[in-house]
């Protein structure tokens, strides 16, 4: 369950079975660059007091948002290179239009995986067909609403659309079991609604502005489904109403990083007496889940589900009693067409634009269609790209370098353990063991996602945006129920190899590097080794300390939920986290807005252990090939921080930076740039930095965690 996994398990930097292909063509390499780009820089400031400014200032000045986004940054610099180059391959890749048959296991033949990406990507495209069937792919869906009498319709309906997505109230989901990290088991979490939580109980006035205009965008596409004017505004105003009331009892987003308070097994007796308004056996049944002995042929067996919000449960088991049939049709209703919308015509996809890009984030125009297009397909099928992507751009000599710089950034991680001074040595070494079992996956999966048993129609064989997402929509999904109860796939990944991320995994205590993040800025396997520790190696130590961030750290070595920490190591932990809580609290992104400091926590751990160990990594390497001149008039050590801050330029729209202090557990980017070296010593000493700056803080003040 994708709501599961991005709260609990998965923490990125910025959420099988075919051989990659092989080709005879040389891979591009990276192009040779100084590293640093001086022309960025603005050095009539002094980086003791702006370092941001210092590093960015002229790219700052020079820099406009392009039209089509509502931030601009290095990660997006680079993701719309990566774009441009993936889109080169898939129009290669349709131009030749020679992707061979393959077998299934039945010896059926089969359309290849690149040729289903292609399928899927052209029936995107064709937004003469989309035009043409209009709203005419949901109607079906629409008649199943509208045939609900009861609230038992209710719940049968949700069961049967449970593989597209679902319909309201909750879902089911399988993924490790949090003690028992080897083996899969079944959660049970809220559904979606159309805005996150936050959007219905803050009391603010930019945050009542918001949800005025869902509520207009929601009665606005009321009307192009057939209502008049009064009746979608009605519907419209039961529809948000409605959702508040769901939203209200849901856990906070700043609890949700807490996985303790997400792990409650039950057994289904138990779950019944929770929310009594639903027939969980019921629904159980119906999505091929068995609970205990209570056996039908063919279904999964399962002794507890795993609730990830009691609270909710109870308050929505009896707003599942209070509200109307007429009131849950029109929310159901409401789910189908909101999630339908971008998968229509090209009017109804434009309108959902218009409110989720514009209204709510500052978009000024919509992105070129092709990058649509291939944002979808790399949300759905994003491997069977990425083996067309590796072998195109990614020099296997990359490969290797990143490895050799990964073990020193551990090496430089097991030094910062082993000196801290707040720590215990029966912690330390726990941390220590936690640390060497942890697994690196770097550029693409050794084994490749299969999609043999995906259907992914081709425009001139009829295939329909629409038709093929809800293909997936069910691949999906039964893919994922197919792991009940069964081991983990360790092999598995969670991000496509032309993904501008990294992440880390907590239940597999894994992290992962895919290629696209393996270039410039953040890496180049060319450039000199301080820009690169400073980059791609402060994102790995980034990665490394998520699994020992205030929420990594819950989890042991072999990724299980367990408290491996003594009473007195725990507490003096919370205080560190709290000072640093303390200094994001602190800073003001826009207008009266703070960075919540408790949300980030997360984060901003993992940018100071970040900086730290790659820090440490970067003098293991010199001490061992020597230390090189200054480059541009910058010592090695200067270069690294100077590389950090460059990653993190960034700029965005007013409303979508208040989105973004709302809804994303990462800071804003101009203040990773600066805050946590404020607390490293060696940024001190590497810029003169002296009492009396402004961004000096006296060593008492300087939060020392990993």
């Amino acid at each position: 369950m994708n709501t599961l996994k991005q709260a609990v398990c998965i923490t990125a930097i910025a959420s099988l079975g075919m051989v990659a292909c092989k080709t005879d063509k040389k891979p591009e390499t990276a192009q040779k660059t100084p590293g640093i780009v001086l022309e960025n820089m603005d050095t009539s400031v002094k980086p003791s007091n702006d370092f941001y400014n210092y590093v960015n200032g002229t790219w700052q000045k020079e820099t406009e948002i392009p039209e089509d986004r509502t931030r601009w940054g290095s990660f997006d610099e680079l993701r719309k290179k990566t774009d441009a180059d993936v889109l080169v391959i898939l129009n290669e890749a349709i131009e030749e239009g020679s992707f061979p048959k393959i077998k299934d296991g039945k010896g059926n033949e089969i359309d290849s995986d690149q040729q289903k990406a292609v399928n899927y990507y052209e029936s995107i495209m064709d937004t003469v067909a989309r035009n043409e069937q209009g709203i005419q792919p949901l109607v079906p869906y629409l008649a199943k609403i509208d045939e609900i009498k009861t609230k038992k319709d209710v719940e049968d309906y949700i069961t049967k659309m449970a593989p597209y997505g679902g319909g309201a109230f909750y879902g089911f989901g399988v993924f490790n079991d949090l003690k028992n990290s080897n083996m899969n088991a079944g959660y049970l979490g809220s559904a979606g609604l159309g805005l996150s939580r936050d959007y219905y109980v803050d009391e603010d006035a930019d945050t009542k502005e918001k949800l005025k205009k869902y509520e207009n965008f929601v009665a606005k596409m009321f009307t192009k489904f057939g209502d008049d004017e009064a009746t979608a505004a009605k519907n419209a105003a039961t529809v948000v109403s409605f959702e508040k009331s769901l939203a209200a009892p849901m856990m906070t987003k700043e609890d949700r990083r807490d996985a303790r308070k997400m792990y409650n097994p039950m057994t289904v007796e138990e779950l019944q007496v929770l929310a009594p308004e639903i027939d969980w056996n019921a629904h159980f049944k119906g999505i091929g889940v068995e609970i205990a002995d209570k056996g039908v042929e063919g279904t999964e067996k399962i002794d507890k589900v795993i609730v990830t919000d009691p609270n909710y449960f109870k308050a929505m088991s009896q707003i599942f009693k209070d509200r109307s049939v007429d009131d849950i049709k029109t929310l159901l209703r409401w789910n189908a067409i909101n999630g339908a919308a971008g998968l229509l015509s090209t009017d109804l996809e434009k309108a959902n634009w218009e409110f989720y890009s514009k209204d709510l984030r500052g978009a000024k125009k919509q992105r070129p269609r092709n990058e649509r297009a291939l944002a979808s397909v790399n949300g759905s099928i994003g491997e069977a790209i990425g083996k067309l992507y590796v072998e195109k751009k990614f020099p296997p000599e990359a490969k290797q370098k990143a490895k050799e710089m990964i073990d020193n950034v551990m090496l430089g991680f097991e030094k910062r353990i082993n000196g801290l001074t707040w720590m215990s040595d029966s912690t330390k070494q726990k941390a220590l063991d936690k640390l060497h079992k942890l697994t690196v996956k770097i550029a693409y999966p050794d084994k490749w996602k299969d999609y043999a048993a995906l259907q992914v129609k081709g425009v001139k064989e009829g295939g329909s945006y629409f038709e093929n997402a809800i293909n997936v929509a069910k691949w999906n999904y039964d893919e994922n129920m197919a792991k009940l109860g069964k081991p983990v796939d360790r092999s598995e990944w969670g991000m496509s190899p032309q993904t501008v991320n990294a992440y880390f995994n907590p239940v597999n205590n894994e992290i992962v590097f895919p290629a696209a993040i393996l270039q410039p800025p953040f890496y180049n396997y060319q450039a000199d080794e301080a820009v690169n520790y400073g980059g791609i190696g402060a994102v790995i130590g980034h990665e490394i300390s998520h699994s020992f961030d205030d929420s990594g750290a819950r989890f042991d070595g072999d990724g299980n939920l367990n408290n491996w920490w003594t009473a007195e190591d725990s507490e003096k932990f919370a205080a560190e986290g709290k000072a640093l809580i303390d200094q994001y609290d602190a800073l003001v992104a826009i207008d009266s807005v703070h960075v919540n400091g408790t949300f980030t926590l997360g984060e901003n751990i993992g940018d100071l252990g970040g900086v730290n160990a790659a820090y440490e990594g970067l003098k293991i390497f010199l001490d061992k090939n020597g230390r090189p001149e200054e480059i541009d008039g910058y010592t090695p050590e200067q270069r690294f921080f100077l590389s950090w801050g460059t990653i993190w330029r960034t700029k965005a729209r007013p409303d979508a930076l208040k989105n973004l202090i709302k809804t994303d557990p990462h800071a804003p980017g101009m203040f990773r740039a600066y805050v946590p070296l404020q607390n490293v010593d060696a940024f001190y000493e590497a810029f003169d930095i002296k009492e009396g700056d402004k961004l000096y803080l006296s060593p008492e003040k300087r939060v020392k965690i990993w």
